[in-house]
């Protein structure tokens, strides 16, 4: 974790484009970013290690090493699910990095599940993917969500990372006003790991006939950006931002806000930087649905003007124009983006960011 997020700000220290966008918002952006690199990370780096002695106890071969890659290779969607934490007084920062943390290892465990193991029929997706909707209620009782695959003893891993995350909602008062939104936004994500899972031939159409079920709701969107949002997390984690922030009464906007737009921007810009790795595995990525590069960014930018809509109607919205410039700058400097060539790409993607 710390060595890509080091590896990033040398990067945007060195580039005057991105050190122009860092600091577009004002000087208190680089400071917020100090904050959230000195506190939010190590303590996120902390809960983290943990969950990785965790992961190297699993007995059974195939799923311990998925379980250590999700910790390895995706340590940084933690620490980016955590970066709200920076604006929370610091017990309320930590119970909310107690609930990332275990959550956001379930979603990342889960995904490396359904791409990597050799042995997961998709008949075995929803069923995995009821470890989410579980975590996020705690009256829920813990389900068998290895029956139907893949085989083998996780040591009670997966089963942990559910009662971790239950345990740690119960802490916070107000709790159960959110269970219908996570429920909510757990259904549509489950559907998408369900439906982008599938063969080739078999996983766009499906695709697209979800989102035609869907389209009422989001006329404004294309397909595979309903997709991106439905694949997001931070539809869950700002309704918890917002309880323990004791702005409760505003976690329906909230939810609005980040759902789709600001949750469409996080997944395009993560399959922007994995198109690669997809293309090696065959795997089905959003940022190359787009008919080109130009649409890319208008796609983007529009996305982009509706996020900042939403933020206005939100308490203070700086902080969430510095969650999305952060997630932005980082995703768009991350080691894959030099690596695979797309540093011009990335900046003038960056360019939609300052809309």
């Amino acid at each position: 974790m710390f060595d890509e997020i080091r590896w990033a700000v040398g990067r945007v220290l060195r580039s005057p484009a991105r050190l122009r966008f860092l600091l577009a918002d004002g000087p208190r952006t680089l400071w917020n970013l100090l904050r959230f690199l000195r506190t939010t990370v190590p303590k996120a780096a902390a809960a983290l290690a943990r969950i990785e002695m965790a992961a190297r106890r699993i007995p059974d071969d195939r799923l311990r090493e998925q379980a250590l890659v999700s910790v390895e290779d995706k340590a940084y969607h933690v620490a980016g699910g955590c970066i709200l934490a920076t604006f929370l007084p610091k017990e309320r920062a930590r119970r909310y990095i107690d609930i990332v943390a275990p959550l956001e290892t379930i979603y990342d465990y889960l995904d490396n599940l359904c791409d990597r193991h050799p042995e997961v029929d998709p008949r075995a997706y929803p069923v995995l993917h009821r470890a989410l909707a579980d975590a996020l209620d705690p009256s829920a009782p813990l389900g068998d969500y290895y029956a139907a695959g893949p085989d083998g003893d996780d040591g009670g891993y997966l089963a942990g990372h559910v009662l971790a995350t239950q345990a740690a909602l119960r802490r916070i008062d107000g709790y159960e006003d959110l269970v219908p939104m996570f429920a909510r936004a757990v259904a549509f994500y489950t559907d998408l790991q369900t439906f982008k899972h599938l063969p080739a031939g078999q996983r766009e159409p499906a695709c697209v006939a979800w989102y035609e079920r869907n389209r009422t709701a989001f006329p404004h969107l294309e397909w595979y950006e309903f997709a991106c949002a439905a694949g997001s997390n931070f539809q869950v984690y700002v309704p918890l931002f917002t309880l323990l922030a004791g702005e409760a009464r505003g976690a329906n906007a909230a939810y609005d806000a980040y759902f789709p737009p600001v949750a469409a921007l996080h997944i395009l810009l993560d399959a922007f930087i994995d198109q690669a790795e997809d293309r090696e595995h065959g795997e089905l990525n959003f940022a190359q649905c787009y008919p080109d590069e130009t649409a890319l960014v208008a796609g983007a930018t529009a996305l982009v003007r509706r996020a900042q809509v939403g933020f206005a109607t939100l308490p203070e919205p700086y902080r969430h124009r510095f969650l999305l410039s952060v997630m932005a700058l980082f995703y768009l400097t991350h080691p894959k983006v030099e690596a695979q060539g797309l540093d011009r790409s990335a900046l003038h993607l960056l360019e939609a960011f300052t809309t």
